[in-house]
């Protein structure tokens, strides 16, 4: 039979056809034959009732010549597996109840609706079942579906036959059920049920695969249900045997146990066989379906198969197929392997016989964990853990798996962290007990120290620290367990040592975990919605600030003064005041401490100088400032105000040290304390300004850090000073003060501006200095735009940069671009890298675009001309640029094209005519060529038609660029405009042809030749496009224009 079917193409289904009007009409005489009643939209209980006591009263299938009018397409209540799951115990004990009297009549109807379940509108009648062989019945089933005759019952959208899948299984395993007193064992109903269901599995199509393969994995299944009961009654034989033996008395009862158990141990051997043919009939060839809803049905039965029937299937020879569908190219087929797994590894009997399967696969099932399908990656992490629990694995297997814990799904790293903590911190997936936790009863300072031991692994990145901490906080209670971990800081635990890492990664810890408690992110989000608590969420979050608090209320000042000095551990101990609920303090009469803890900050904050600690100790007062109430509040506003005093005047020292001649780094470290503390509040001193653009003008050799952050301070205190002027009602006084400070910065800037382009000493130092001079002038122009101040009466403040310096501006932008990436890596790690950087460069300059605060003309073609030249952050700035400007009503985007093109080409003419090295020349030539590319790129779709226009003034344009300067430029036609070409329809290809050629008519092509070659290319590239296009059409007359050709 399995070659006969071998031998058949899979044919291809068209729709199926409609069914026809006498086939209706012949459903409709039979229904009413059987006195079936009209279908009706809602049916109640009673009808349901009534429907299934008829049913029993009448000859079920033998009214119908074929089964399909009561079990598949009946309108009434009859219904059964297309619409009446209810009905199938009825109609089953009806069928099972005339096999005693008619064998060949239910069988037929059986099969018959088996083969109409698949689809299958077939005119098969009993006599012709009975006396045809199964490969002859399937083979006219299959031309049945070559020819269209099928309707996909399985695959259904119809909302009436959602449950037929459901229903059909019902309907299997009840009448294997129904028979296991009788017909499941007389060797002929379920041998050919069996034979047609294995022969349709291995047919073409498609349907009749689903179908069959449906019945036979669900036989298997009730087929293992009546063997379990089976051996349950053998067991009972076998003891009550047993006992009779014990007394020493043949007699008709021991007679009868034997043959009792000879027939019941006869019965699973028959089961058992019939499971053994099926599976490698259908199962072993069907696992590996072009389907992958039939391939996952096999492996979810298997799974079944061996956890429920282990004395047959828990076999290498069976298991082996889980182990290989975990390479299945499907993601829902590797997980269904995995989850089948799981359930036979969570059974610890069955622990002993998979050593040879573990072994085998388990390097697949660790690869699994960086599944590219998330679903199946978090699958296969817990079955990893069912592998550690069973100790069938190694510590030095689960390497890979740590790199999972900064992994960016969520979900992953969530797994990831569960097993970590299990394994390492709890420690008690290695015992015998699935269920047992004997890590949770370990005090918390065992569990932080194994938790201190794995985050040694990340000491060097803070941001990694908190993806480990992140990960595993949901698991591990000793994180919440406050004050272990602040006496453990504190020295009071003698169980734990802490090492200075370890005192380091256990602040870290102790503060991420807090932010985690109260409701915070400590990790970048996937997006950046906004986290909303309901009512309940809320209060857990305020109860555990207070527990927070209620830890830290007496020992916050002993570990602020213990750790004082140490500048990794001071940030984040610092950051702890503003998760505090700092009402406690007055509640609990501990006014005291929280005075030492903000004491303790302001020192912090001038014994460092590093931007992390200086910003966390700003942010602690003022939030003690706005938090804080009455007594409390006054006293962190009056050490705010003492603070601010006290820098000032350090500043002002330090400057006229340095004046003096002294060193600069006192200079340099007040200037970012007062920085961070301008970035937070204005910081008001009438002289502060001026000593600060004194020293700048007067000592130009100063370190570029220092003359940065006096620009930055600078910067800061004008633009604190617009905001303190009232723009209704200004003072004269507070304009002209105004006035003066932005007159003074502008002249540093502009000095700069004009001065480091030509800057001799190089370094970072430089590049630092030269991003915050381009950074603050764009901020200061767009602050000052004067359009923003006409007629207002503080238009006096209005200001517009002159052309020249623009120029003189983006001449430096433009050095700043040019920055290897190379070295921006180099330099990633320093502090304030994200305010001073490239990318920050050309921001500020797209800034003045999108603001209209410097003429476009100029400034947007240079910037767009550097789209694919700088990696692809430069390229997503200048893109959104370009996206935004589209949204102007009066942009001209073929001119800005058309100007960012030639911006483009000159840097390359420049090269040449340089005589640089060919290298250099090259690159510009190519970015030349992805520039246009990239911008020609944007003219998809409908937009080529739209704007049409737009490409062929592009196109004019460029030709007349090109041939200004005959045959210097000529190289413009085939570096910027070929891109644009493409775009254009074939039949504006002539006109542009008779422009460039009518343009050489005078000209001496006799020269240099690679001056012409771009020429003759772009030529030959235009004629291409339009035969193309002649070819296309019919093969129209040909152009006619034949022009010069390429001499030589």
């Amino acid at each position: 039979m399995e070659e006969t079917l071998a031998t058949l193409r899979r044919s291809k289904r068209g729709r199926p056809p409609k069914p026809r009007e006498e086939d209706h009409a012949d459903f409709v005489e039979e229904a009413d034959a059987a006195g079936l009643a009209p279908p009706h939209s809602k049916r109640k209980r009673a009808a349901s009732a009534a429907g299934a006591a008829s049913l029993e009263d009448q000859p079920l299938i033998g009214l119908l010549p074929s089964i399909s009018v009561i079990f598949l397409n009946c309108a009434g209540p009859q219904d059964i597996i297309k619409h009446n799951g209810r009905l199938i115990s009825h109609a089953v004990k009806k069928l099972v109840e005339d096999y005693e009297s008619n064998k060949n009549s239910v069988m037929f109807q059986i099969l018959a609706m088996l083969f109409e379940a698949c689809g299958a509108k077939h005119e098969i009648y009993p006599d012709y079942l009975r006396e045809s062989d199964v490969d002859d019945i399937v083979l006219s089933l299959v031309d049945l579906a070559r020819k269209g005759l099928v309707e996909d019952n399985y695959s259904t959208k119809q909302k009436d036959l959602k449950h037929f899948k459901e229903n059909l299984v019902t309907f299997w395993d009840s009448l294997v059920l129904e028979c296991q007193n009788g017909p499941l064992f007389d060797d002929t109903l379920f041998q050919k049920v069996k034979d047609y269901v294995v022969a349709l599995s291995c047919t073409p199509p498609r349907v009749y695969r689903q179908v069959a393969s449906l019945v036979g994995l669900q036989l298997v299944t009730s087929f293992i249900s009546v063997a379990k009961t089976l051996s349950g009654q053998r067991e009972t034989t076998q003891r009550q045997l047993n006992a009779e033996k014990k007394k020493q008395s043949d007699g008709p009862l021991i007679e009868s146990l034997n043959n009792r158990l000879a027939l019941t141990h006869e019965n699973i051997t028959y089961l058992e066989d019939l499971m053994r043919k099926i599976f490698n009939g259908l199962f072993m060839h069907r696992y590996r379906d072009v389907d992958p809803e039939i391939r996952m049905s096999c492996i979810k039965s298997l799974g079944i198969w061996v956890v429920s029937y282990p004395s047959l299937f828990l076999q290498d020879i069976y298991l082996k197929y889980l182990g290989w569908t975990l390479n299945d190219k499907n993601a829902g087929v590797r997980r269904t392997s995995i989850l089948a797994l799981q359930s036979l590894y969570e059974v610890e009997a069955n622990i002993p016989s998979l050593g040879l399967f573990t072994e085998r696969f388990y390097t697949r099932m660790i690869q699994l964990a960086d599944d590219i399908d998330v679903s199946v990656a978090v699958s296969a992490i817990g079955l990893i853990k069912q592998l550690l629990r069973h100790q069938l694995l190694s510590d030095d297997d689960l390497g890979p798996l740590y790199d999972l814990l900064i992994d960016e799904p969520p979900m992953i790293r969530r797994a990831i962290g569960e097993l970590v903590y299990d394994h390492l911190i709890a420690q008690n997936i290695k015992t015998s007990q699935p269920g047992a936790r004997d890590g949770e009863n370990e005090p918390s300072e065992v569990h932080i120290g194994r938790m201190l031991q794995i985050l040694r692994e990340f000491s060097d990145d803070p941001i990694l620290s908190s993806y480990v901490i992140d990960d595993i906080w949901d698991d591990m209670k000793a994180m919440r367990d406050w004050r272990c971990m602040i006496s453990v800081l504190l020295d009071e635990n003698p169980g734990i040592e802490l090492t200075d890492m370890d005192g380091t990664n256990l602040v870290r810890m102790l503060h991420a975990s807090a932010k985690k408690a109260v409701g915070e992110r400590i990790i970048p989000a996937m997006d950046n919605r906004k986290l909303y608590y309901n009512k309940g969420q809320k209060e857990t979050l305020e109860n555990s600030k207070r527990e927070i608090t209620s830890a830290l209320l007496t020992r916050y000042p002993h570990l602020l003064r213990k750790y004082m000095s140490d500048k990794a551990k001071i940030s984040p101990l610092v950051d702890m005041m503003v998760l505090l609920k700092l009402e406690m303090y007055s509640f609990k009469r501990q006014e005291k401490h929280f005075k030492a803890a903000i004491d303790l900050i302001t020192d912090a904050f001038f014994k460092h100088g590093e931007k992390d600690a200086l910003r966390s100790c700003i942010k602690a007062i003022t939030f003690c400032c706005t938090d804080c109430q009455a007594d409390l509040k006054d006293y962190a506003e009056n050490k705010l105000k003492n603070l601010e005093d006290e820098l000032v005047l350090k500043v002002k020292t330090a400057i006229k040290e340095v004046e003096a001649g002294d060193d600069e780094y006192s200079l340099l470290v007040n200037l970012k304390r007062l920085y961070e503390l301008q970035l937070s509040k204005p910081v008001k001193n009438e002289s502060l300004f001026d000593d600060m653009y004194r020293i700048l003008s007067h000592l130009r050799e100063m370190d570029n850090e220092v003359k940065s952050f006096l620009l930055l301070n600078m910067y800061l205190q004008v633009a604190w000073c617009l905001h303190a002027i009232d723009g209704e009602n200004p003072s004269e006084t507070s304009i002209d003060e105004l006035f003066s400070k932005q007159s003074s910065l502008f002249d540093q800037l502009y000095y700069y501006l004009v001065v480091l382009p030509t800057y001799q000493k190089e370094g970072r130092s430089t590049t630092v200095l030269s991003c915050r001079v381009c950074i603050i002038t764009a901020e200061m122009w767009c602050l000052f735009k004067k359009s923003k101040y006409s007629s207002t009466r503080l238009e006096s403040l209005g200001y517009l940069p002159q052309v020249d310096m623009v120029q003189k501006f983006w001449k430096l932008c433009e050095q700043q671009l040019n920055i290897s990436d190379e070295t921006e890596d180099e330099d990633a790690n320093e502090e304030y890298i994200e305010d001073a950087n490239r990318d920050a460069v050309n921001i500020a300059a797209t800034k003045l675009v999108l603001a209209d605060t410097v003429p476009k003309d100029y400034l947007g073609p240079e910037i767009v001309s550097h789209y694919a030249s700088h990696g692809a952050s430069t390229t997503e700035i200048i893109k959104h640029l370009i996206t935004s400007l589209k949204k102007n009503a009066d942009f001209d985007k073929g001119a800005l094209f058309f100007e960012a093109l030639k911006r483009a080409y000159e840097r390359y003419m420049t090269h040449v005519n340089d005589g640089e090295n060919q290298t250099l020349t090259g690159k510009s030539y190519s970015e030349c060529q992805d520039l246009a590319s990239r911008l020609a790129g944007s003219y998809v779709g409908a937009a080529r038609t739209k704007n049409k226009s737009e490409i062929l003034k592009i196109i004019q344009d460029g030709v007349s660029f090109a041939f200004a300067d005959l045959p210097n430029q000529l190289s413009f036609l085939e570096a910027a405009l070929l891109p644009f070409v493409s775009k254009l329809p074939s039949a504006d290809i002539p006109d542009i042809l008779a422009d460039v050629e009518k343009r050489t008519q005078d000209a001496d092509m006799n020269g240099d030749q690679s001056a012409w070659h771009p020429y003759f290319t772009f030529v030959e590239h235009l004629r291409e496009k339009h035969a193309k296009n002649e070819v296309l059409h019919g093969g129209g007359k040909a152009c006619e224009a034949t022009g010069p050709t390429e001499k030589g």
